[in-house]
């Protein structure tokens, strides 16, 4: 604004030109689908409710794509307790049918906890499959899932996920065993450990008190309580527990909403959605950046919670979960109805599209100090030629072989 003003004053003057030219610029569609917005991310921290009672409310997520042990597993089956944080680490194969997955879940969490209230996770296959509704339908547990791209929703089992990371790659480079050996001494080791977030224990805030390790016999005292005091202890933890809990989500909360702002729409706005570009297989350098970033615009048809909307997205997304996040929605000023037909790039179920080279406009050759570098200018999907980059031959080559198919 500041640059462009000048210029336009050089040749022109009106009476509000300065506020007319900022007007047009902020409702420039193609504006509004590039430009990168310089603000703290949309959307204030929204807090989970503090439970009643212990396994009352849990959360599940998969760590996939760890190296194939020699029973064969690649993935864990993390769940945690909502009040009390324990956690357990159950090593799955991404192979196993609900079925399976079922049969592990009585035997792992159902038997030793009762089936829970509520299960809070994310949009994986495994947990919105119909045979996971109906299991869950049968115990009366309702499935709480996570709104789309928003992973922070089940924070809590992302950020355990993390530990057991950590904790398996220090026991890969100091053991060198298969991770699934060492996955009970993890689970173990992570819920005797401090919590500070309920100021003990996971094992102290289930039982009551810290478990004995092989190292320290002596650690947790030995107090022996009987009769009606049983049942005092135990509502006395969990009282603790909750309270916390509490001061730690106010605290929480007071640091995550100074770096966030406060952002609502109403029903029947319009509104863009942030999308990812992709390249294939591969993203050629600062290239995948000079795409646009958000598509849309939509409609808003339904508030679904204090910070999330449902969009009345069209058929080709239909594969796409209508519920967002305002982190991911931008406000569209205006809506002209050429806006309103959506661009033709081919948008995933996962929020992002492939971009591929289609034709080759020239070739050149790039001298070295020890060699010769063939470079390709390469006109891609969804781009005009004046948007043409310049690649390498080879990579090409190995990425998109077809391209060549009619070239020389």
């Amino acid at each position: 604004m500041k640059q462009l003003i000048p210029y336009i004053r050089e040749k022109f003057w009106w009476y509000d030109l300065k506020r007319d030219v900022a007007e047009y610029v902020a409702v420039c569609d193609i504006c509004q689908r590039v430009k990168a917005e310089h603000q703290k991310p949309a959307g204030l921290l929204q807090l989970l409710k503090i439970l009643e009672w212990k396994w009352e409310e849990i959360g599940m997520d998969f760590i996939v794509g760890l190296p194939r042990t020699q029973n064969s597993f690649d993935s864990i089956w993390v769940v945690v307790d909502r009040l009390t944080k324990v956690a357990h680490f159950i090593p799955v194969k991404t192979t196993y049918t609900g079925t399976k997955l079922a049969e592990l879940y009585m035997s792992r969490i159902i038997c030793l906890h009762g089936a829970p209230k509520k299960i809070v996770s994310d949009r994986g296959t495994q947990f919105t499959s119909n045979f996971w509704k109906r299991l869950h339908e049968s115990m009366d547990t309702k499935l709480n899932f996570s709104s789309a791209y928003h992973p922070q929703t089940d924070g809590q089992t992302k950020r355990t996920n993390q530990i057991l990371e950590d904790m398996l790659r220090g026991c890969a480079l100091q053991y060198g065993t298969s991770w699934d050996k060492s996955l009970p001494y993890a689970e173990f080791s992570h819920n005797n450990s401090y919590q500070a977030s309920i100021k003990m224990s996971h094992f102290q805030a289930l039982y009551g008190r810290r478990c004995r390790t092989p190292l320290h016999w002596d650690q947790p005292g030995e107090k022996q309580i009987f009769g009606p005091e049983i049942i005092e202890d135990a509502e006395r933890q969990v009282k603790m527990v909750k309270e916390n809990l509490r001061i730690a989500q106010t605290r929480q909360k007071s640091y995550a909403d100074h770096r966030r702002r406060d952002l609502e729409f109403a029903v029947r706005d319009y509104v863009y959605l942030k999308v990812s570009p992709i390249r294939g297989l591969r993203i050629f350098k600062v290239k995948g950046k000079l795409v646009p970033r958000y598509i849309g615009p939509f409609k808003i048809i339904d508030r679904k919670g204090e910070v999330t909307y449902k969009l009345e997205l069209p058929d080709r997304l239909s594969g796409v979960h209508d519920v967002f996040h305002v982190s991911q929605l931008k406000k569209c000023l205006r809506v002209p109805e050429e806006q309103l037909q959506m661009d033709d790039r081919n948008v995933q179920d996962d929020l992002t599209y492939t971009e591929y080279p289609v034709q080759i406009l020239e070739t050149a050759e790039r001298v070295t100090r020890k060699r010769i570098i063939k470079m390709c200018k390469v006109k891609w999907s969804h781009h005009s030629a004046e948007e043409a980059t310049w690649e390498r031959e080879d990579d090409l080559r190995a990425d998109y072989p077809k391209l060549f198919a009619n070239q020389f």
